[in-house]
């Protein structure tokens, strides 16, 4: 299965409540089991759970690619202790910084990671060497919230649909296959609305076929 739609707990921002890697899938504490086995099914990854300073908005909180998860310091540390015995193969680390919504302003897979430019060098460097990846500043779509508006995986791309031309050409360069969407019936924060990997995509319950079309081509599924 490919792709999926579901809401969770009634909300179709599925991408706030968790996140993907092409070796792991990263979910809220207290996500109910019937959503970890669509996860599981679709995204055919093992499935860590954690909390991030108490809310189950971690997909909001953490950034993650295959080599690592980077946690905000606002966690606590046995919400980090946590992460880290679950995935005891995979670097986690506590990023210093006042962006601390990690995910909505980092866009990683386990080749690069576009940042938000308002991150400093010293932040952007840190990025890089825990996650093991080439760092690119740059906004798309107008948004500096690169991880909430955008979706990136190994295979592909799905862009937001207020990229200009010379942000998607830029793209092209970095991911070879590119595609543009909403999601959620019209919105452009498509990160959020959707969980994604290698192997697969879900999406908000209110997502349309064609919206679903369009990020499944991009994403090369």
């Amino acid at each position: 299965m490919a792709s999926a739609k579901m809401s969770i707990n009634g909300n179709d921002y599925v991408g706030a409540f968790a996140v993907a890697t092409d070796s792991y899938a990263l979910i809220a504490e207290r996500i109910g089991a019937r959503y970890e086995h669509v996860i599981e099914e679709v995204l055919r990854k093992k499935i860590a759970r954690v909390s991030i300073n108490g809310s189950d908005l971690i997909g909001i909180y953490v950034a993650a690619n295959s080599h690592a998860l980077l946690l905000p310091e606002l966690a606590y540390r046995n919400e980090a202790d946590l992460a880290a015995r679950q995935l005891d193969d995979v670097n986690v680390a506590v990023l210093e910084t006042g962006l601390n919504a990690l995910r909505n302003n980092i866009l990683a897979n386990d080749k690069i990671a576009i940042i938000n430019p308002m991150y400093s060098s010293s932040e952007a460097k840190i990025i890089g060497d825990n996650m093991g990846v080439e760092v690119i500043r740059m906004g798309i779509g107008g948004f500096s919230t690169v991880g909430a508006n955008n979706i990136l995986t190994n295979k592909g791309m799905v862009m937001n649909n207020r990229v200009s031309g010379e942000e998607e050409e830029a793209l092209r360069k970095l991911v070879s296959s590119v595609s543009q969407s909403t999601a959620n019936m019209g919105s452009l924060s498509i990160g959020l609305c959707t969980i994604a990997n290698s192997e697969g995509i879900i999406a908000g319950s209110s997502t349309s076929g064609y919206e679903i079309a369009n990020m499944e081509d991009g994403l090369g599924l």
